[in-house]
């Protein structure tokens, strides 16, 4: 955990919370440049991350939805749990299309790709502080058309009945994870990772490992804005 000298009072603060320090380096020597904003502090984890947010108060934290020591969906909950005022942009490797509205849903107010320029991350942290939603402009037309659409949950593909944490196993299976390997990353029991594949067998009309996760990698390859994942027999 860093914790840096407290910022000047017409500065808004933001808290980085990654586990590669490299990519913390980049984001606060540009965010450091900023007349607006300052870097308050940096932590690695979920502990550290809560631990921040307490003692720093930070208006807006930048948040890695992978880390070390815990699955970032989880740290995203608890810190909109325990401090609503504070907003959440997530900057991720993680695939938009897929990790975005689970993103929102949890509570994040924006969601930015590392692919994408670092001064993105600046204009999100701004949207953000400005009590908007940040999304690309093609994910940003992906929503709008879900909801012009108007479904209800009954009327819903088998895709948008799925949780957030069984399109994150679906997601992995996609990119040929192993059970454990998935336990591992998500911080699951491997018991609990049979269990989300089973549930996905099911809710995805699918009858046998091998078909799910035929069914997973293809989602995984084709999944882009306007797609709603790959057919079946």
């Amino acid at each position: 955990m860093t914790i840096d000298t407290p910022p000047p009072v017409d500065k808004r603060k933001v808290l980085l919370v990654d586990d590669h320090p490299v990519v913390r380096l980049g984001i606060r020597q540009l965010i450091d440049q900023q007349p607006d904003l300052t870097v308050c502090g940096q932590a690695e984890g979920a502990h550290e991350a809560l631990e921040c947010v307490a003692r720093l108060r930070p208006d807006v934290v930048v948040l890695d939805l992978t880390l070390k020591d815990s699955d970032g969906l989880e740290v995203l909950k608890d810190i909109c749990a325990l401090h609503p005022a504070v907003r959440v942009l997530i900057l991720s490797i993680h695939a938009e299309s897929i990790y975005a509205q689970p993103a929102l849903r949890a509570g994040a107010r924006g969601y930015v790709m590392k692919t994408e320029p670092l001064a993105n991350v600046v204009a999100a942290i701004r949207r953000v502080l400005a009590g908007g939603i940040y999304l690309s402009e093609s994910m940003s037309a992906r929503v709008l058309h879900q909801h012009a659409r108007g479904h209800v949950a009954g009327d819903a593909s088998p895709l948008e009945r799925l949780s957030d944490r069984e399109r994150q196993v679906l997601h992995l299976i996609g990119q040929w994870r192993t059970t454990r390997q998935i336990a591992s990353q998500l911080h699951l029991s491997v018991k609990t990772v049979e269990h989300y594949r089973e549930k996905l067998k099911a809710k995805l009309d699918l009858d046998s490992a091998a078909a799910l996760v035929q069914y997973a990698v293809q989602w995984t390859q084709t999944n882009r804005p306007g797609d709603s994942g790959p057919s079946h027999p």
